[in-house]
């Protein structure tokens, strides 16, 4: 994982939080909660090959 990797993670963080905040004052929560929804599911297709990575690299070091 590189650095750039985690500066894309904490922008959409930012962007969620300011889009979940925006809608929220202007009274639409459930769109808020999809945005909020979208940016984890981003964000966790972003992560999911490097966790296999990890499970591999582990399986491979105590050679199960």
């Amino acid at each position: 994982m590189n650095v750039g990797m985690i500066f894309r993670i904490a922008a959409v963080g930012v962007l969620v939080t300011i889009l979940g905040q925006v809608l929220k004052h202007s009274g639409r929560e459930e769109q808020s909660f999809l945005v909020s929804l979208a940016g984890l599911i981003l964000v966790l297709s972003w992560i999911v090959p490097y966790i296999y990575d990890l499970f591999e690299t582990i399986k491979a070091m105590f050679q199960l």
